[in-house]
Parts: structure tokens; sequence; C-alpha cells
């Protein structure tokens, strides 16, 4: 008899996600089992437990998502679960805290789209400035700019000290060099756009960072993406549902939180698909006996927010 697929959701938050609980059952596991306030010593022991209490044809049918709030926790805890484990004793493991990776995988990739359909372009060299440059989603967008060849800076809003210290440390930890400016007072912030050719904001829902009026003086912008979905819009002139749309008075597209969240939706929903896919087209084929000589190890996907870039930018550039 087949053994049911199961999604073990870490999470160092109080409650899982009920985001991405859905998910998860929509894209076709079985069931879901969510473990909360979960440290990152507890990863290992956990994932252990969920690989040897099953033989290979239950570990085939089984992955790990790994939650919560913290982007810097949760890649901690993906590689002490992908480090917990051996072949043919794994399973995949997928990390999206907050759903941030794929809505900052998103964006990138509507910026990056847009950029080339609109301009010829891509993001190589481009000055893109983010806003909320802090939190989850800013974070990883950031990083996936820098990534890209973008000059990234990440604005300041309260303290400088405070941003650098982070900048400081993802620079060293993903290879890239972003930097961080002054974006707390009014005139800072119209420095900062002054020199911006994109713009992504990130700040906390229901604040406007961007007026008319500044982008009124911001000549040289031309991509701005807006991830806030609660009135008012974090930038003046983009609703919700711009997708590459110019905003009135201006030669700047915007991007409106339904177009990157949308994107965002299928990123998600194919990659929990994709934990399940090896071992769907593979399982019919496998030994239960773990000694057997003609036993292959399990391909095992490790998805973070760059795996998520990749798809959906390969996801924008399907038929629709």
């Amino acid at each position: 008899m087949e053994k049911v697929s199961i999604l073990h959701l870490f999470t160092a938050a109080k409650n899982a996600s009920p985001f991405d609980v859905n998910m998860a059952y929509d894209a076709g596991f079985d069931k879901v089992v969510s473990y909360t306030n979960v440290t990152l010593a507890e990863v290992v022991g956990l994932t252990q437990d969920a690989i040897f209490s099953r033989a290979l044809s239950g570990v085939k049918r089984e992955a790990i998502f790994i939650g919560g709030r913290d982007v810097d926790l949760a890649m901690q805890m993906l590689a002490a679960a992908k480090n917990a484990m051996f072949a043919p004793f794994a399973c995949s493991v997928m990390a999206d805290p907050s759903g941030a990776f794929t809505t900052a995988a998103a964006m990138i990739a509507k910026v990056e789209y847009h950029l080339k359909s609109q301009f010829g372009e891509d993001l190589s060299g481009k000055t893109l400035c983010v806003f909320g440059a802090t939190g989850p989603v800013g974070s990883c967008a950031a990083i996936i700019a820098a990534q890209q060849g973008a000059m990234v800076q990440l604005v300041a809003h309260r303290s400088i000290s405070d941003v650098e210290a982070k900048a400081a440390a993802w620079n060293a930890e993903y290879g890239v060099n972003m930097h961080v400016v002054d974006g707390a007072s009014e005139t800072a912030k119209l420095n900062v756009l002054a020199q911006a050719e994109i713009v992504v904001c990130a700040a906390a829902a229901g604040i406007q960072v961007i007026s008319q009026e500044h982008l009124a003086c911001a000549k040289k912008l031309k991509i701005v993406a807006d991830v806030n979905a609660v009135a008012p819009m974090g930038v003046q002139g983009v609703s919700m549902n711009d997708d590459g749309v110019l905003i009135a008075g201006s030669k700047i597209y915007g991007i409106g939180a339904m177009a990157i969240g949308q994107l965002k939706y299928q990123t998600q929903h194919q990659l929990l698909k994709q934990l399940l896919a090896p071992v769907l087209s593979s399982e019919s084929h496998q030994p239960e006996n773990p000694s057997s000589e003609n036993q292959q190890p399990q391909a095992v996907k490790y998805v973070e927010f760059s795996t998520a870039f990749k798809l959906a930018s390969e996801l924008l550039k399907r038929p629709s």
C-alpha cells in the first residue's frame, strides 16, 4: 500500500501559518504536521526523527518546510536540516519564512521582466533602492537583486548603524556588495530617489513611503515595485493590480502587490509540488530494502530564495 505523503512544517513562531498549511495541501501533500516554537538546536533531532522512522518508501513521501518570520534563522535551519541527513535517508527541504522568499523572488522577477520588456535592459549595474530593507521581504529582495548584479542600496529610515550591521552580515554570507544610504529625512529621501533607477518598496503595510511629489523628483527612475496591499499604498500612484503600468504623469512603470502576489502564489505552489515530484515519478521503481545494491539515492531539493527567483523568472517566460 502506498504510504501517505507528509510535510513536516518547522517554525520558530508560536503558530504555523495557515497560508503555508493551505498551500501544502493544495500542492498535493496528504498530511501536514506543524512543530511550533522550534529552536535551531532542535532541527537536527526533528529531521532525523522524520527520516529514520520510515522505510525508504516512506522517506520518499515526505519533505520539510521551514517557516517562521526570521530570514536568517530560516536559512540556518535549512542548513541544519540538510546536514542532518545522508543518502538514501534524505528528504527535500524548503524554507519560506513569512512567504518572504517567494514574495521577494516574485517581486524581483517582475522588476527584471518589465525592465527588459520596456527598456531592453537587465538588473546588472542598475541602482536599486530598497525601502523596508531590514524586513523579511525587503532583505531577500535586496540580496536577490544584488546577486543579479544590481547596485543595491538599503535605505535606512531610522538607525543607519543597525542597517549597516545587517548589510555587512548579508554581504559576507552571500558574497554581494550592498550599501546603506540615509533615508530618514525628507531631504535624504529625495537624494536617494534622485539616483535610483529601480525602487523596491517593502515597508510595513498601510504606510505610504513614496508620494507623487517624490516620484516627480526621481528623474532616473524606471521601475517601482510595491508589495503593500493595505491602503494607503506604499507608493502613491501604484495600484494593487498594476503590472508594468505607467504611473500617471510620469515615465515610471509601476508593479503592485496583487501582480507580485499572483506570481508569488504560482511560485510557492510549483515549488511545493516539486518537493513531491521526484518521489512520485520514481517510487514504484525503488526497493524497500535500504541495503539493496540496486537502491539509488533519493533526488532531493533544498529550496530557498535563489531557487524561488529562478522559478519565478521561468514562470514569467511561459505562455499564459
